[in-house]
């Protein structure tokens, strides 16, 4: 691994190396040998072909912070990897620490495109705010996610996440398809979100939009009826509530060593409860048999397996630097730590990578790992019948389910359940 630069190195000044020097100029991501860089190095590489990228898309590159899903989206991947693999540190240390910038200033990251969406979203959560008494900090995050969390989903659906022209007096888009473009939204959120989810990102994009038409900003609220037309089912406020896919994400990104890999991976990526990962012993992951998986003797349901499909390259590099348990303890006269040390580890990542400290209206926990895990299995359900059903039409079965039990082998079902669930868990945590 290449040697950090030290703590007090300044962005420009490094030792130099006639290797590096000889892939300079650096005019986009794909000339720069990321690994290669110290620290000083890499600092240099972000004014060389991060910065311009900024300036290009209007931000500012000394207050603007891009978060970690524009650095990847627009292809600079090899720079958190770098600064996380080879130097110990995040891109938010590296930016504060190397780069010397004001991380005040770069405030929340929408990653919204249309500035007067943003904008109206922060003025409606002021407004809010500021009229409700019961509104605490929490809760103002959560309904920024669920803002959000509709426009960037409307953006991929329909290419923008302008939500006021369509909604103005004056648009070519007529109500009709205003309302069309809305619900198209929400059915292209259920192939990545819960029911319940979908339902409450209705209820703050409702009431936002609500807000609109009583200040004569908007001539219709495109989602009326919206609840009606799907029949979300909700969660009762005694259900469990899951951490998102961007949640997941955040925390992984956020991770520096490999227990807080282990960790995140083990509660979202296994569905494994917290006194499970606390008291998680290599000898218990078989990660060499060809449908890898994790054996419990004892477990709140009496013994059984749990499969791995994902983030068995993060175990064997953690199995690696352990011996016996994967979160050892010297104090502990079990040899390993306890589910409350594995809950503040989880609520110290979760800080790290900004999670609301209230998801839903709903103390923030590591059972939320565990709940993302379940949700993500019950899409994949979803998502096998839809599969199958080419093979259902071909046999002249109405019903997809009658030709996933009767026609495939328990071998392909299983197969075709590993390649699906591992193809989500890999998009929420960000894998390649």
């Amino acid at each position: 691994m290449p040697q950090s630069a030290d703590s007090d190195s300044e962005p420009g000044k490094h030792d130099t190396s006639p290797g590096i020097e000889r892939t300079k100029p650096w005019h986009s991501a794909d000339d720069v040998p990321w690994t290669l860089l110290t620290e000083g190095q890499l600092a240099d590489a972000y004014e060389a072909v991060v910065a311009p990228a900024l300036r290009r898309e209007g931000f500012d590159p000394e207050t603007d912070r891009p978060s970690y899903e524009w650095l990847s989206n627009n292809g600079f991947r090899g720079l958190t990897y770098a600064l996380k693999e080879y130097h110990d540190t995040t891109f938010a240390t590296f930016w504060e620490n190397t780069l010397g910038y004001d991380t005040e200033s770069s405030g929340y990251d929408w990653d919204i495109e249309h500035d007067a969406t943003r904008e109206s979203f922060q003025e409606y959560l002021d407004a809010k705010q500021a009229a409700a008494d019961d509104w605490t900090d929490s809760t103002r995050e959560t309904m920024r996610y669920r803002l959000a969390r509709y426009a960037r989903s409307y953006r991929e659906r329909h290419g923008t996440d302008d939500l006021l022209s369509p909604v103005d007096a004056d648009s070519d888009i007529t109500e009709t398809e205003a309302v069309d473009h809305c619900r198209e939204t929400f059915a292209y959120m259920s192939g990545e979100y819960a029911e319940s989810t979908i339902a409450r990102v209705h209820d703050a994009i409702r009431t936002w939009y609500g807000w609109l038409v009583e200040r004569r900003v908007a001539t219709v609220n495109p989602t009326n009826g919206a609840e009606d037309w799907f029949s979300w089912a909700r969660s009762s406020d005694t259900d469990p509530v899951a951490l998102e896919p961007e949640h997941v994400r955040a925390m992984f990104d956020a991770t520096i060593t490999s227990r807080d890999q282990m960790l995140i991976v083990a509660l979202a990526g296994w569905g494994l409860r917290a006194g499970e990962v606390a008291a998680l012993h290599q000898d218990q992951l078989h990660l060499d048999a060809d449908d890898p998986y994790i054996q419990f003797d004892e477990r709140k349901n009496g013994p059984g397996t749990v499969a791995i499909v994902f983030g068995e390259d993060v175990a064997r590099r953690h199995i690696s630097r352990v011996d016996g348990y994967l979160f050892p303890s010297e104090r502990s006269k079990t040899g390993h730590v306890d589910g409350t040390t594995i809950s503040g580890w989880f609520h110290d990542l979760a800080d790290k990578a900004e999670v609301p400290e209230e998801i839903d209206g709903v103390a923030r926990k590591p059972h939320m790992g565990r709940r993302f895990w379940y949700d993500a299995y019950s899409s994949t359900t979803e998502d096998l019948l839809k599969h199958v059903q080419d093979i259902a039409d071909e046999q002249g079965s109405a019903s997809a389910k009658v030709v996933f039990e009767d026609y495939l082998t328990d071998e392909r079902k299983r197969e075709l359940r590993r390649e699906f669930m591992r193809e989500k868990l890999s998009a929420a945590f960000g894998s390649e």
